[in-house]
């Protein structure tokens, strides 16, 4: 069984701290990204999501999203799942979106990534 709360870090060094699960399947966090839109230091951003929850040995899928308002008007939503390896090693695997804000309907062509 893949446990989604504890202190995760991704492939770019950036970290993410999920508090427990609750038994709905709602958590919430902290997101310390080493990447940011502006460049400068990060700051911690909060994070909030739910995981649903798997059939039995099934691997949970999740979604969450990140608010980077302490240095960045924007927004990320991720989706992904999480597996344990044969030797017990857990991976989350998501594919994320950012939305930064624009100032204009004309400019809403550039606000996603």
């Amino acid at each position: 069984q893949c446990q989604l709360s504890g202190l995760w870090r991704n492939d770019q060094g950036s970290l993410m701290e999920i508090s427990a699960v609750r038994g709905n399947g709602d958590f919430h966090g902290k997101y310390l990204t080493r990447i940011t839109l502006a460049g400068g230091c990060a700051r911690v951003s909060p994070l909030k999501g739910i995981q649903q929850q798997p059939t039995e040995g099934g691997w949970p899928t999740f979604a969450f999203t990140v608010r980077w308002d302490k240095f960045s008007n924007a927004t990320t939503a991720f989706a992904g799942q999480c597996f344990v390896d044969t030797g017990g090693k857990e991976t989350l695997t998501t594919m994320w979106l950012l939305r930064e804000a624009v100032g204009s309907l004309q400019e809403d062509w550039k606000a996603t990534r």
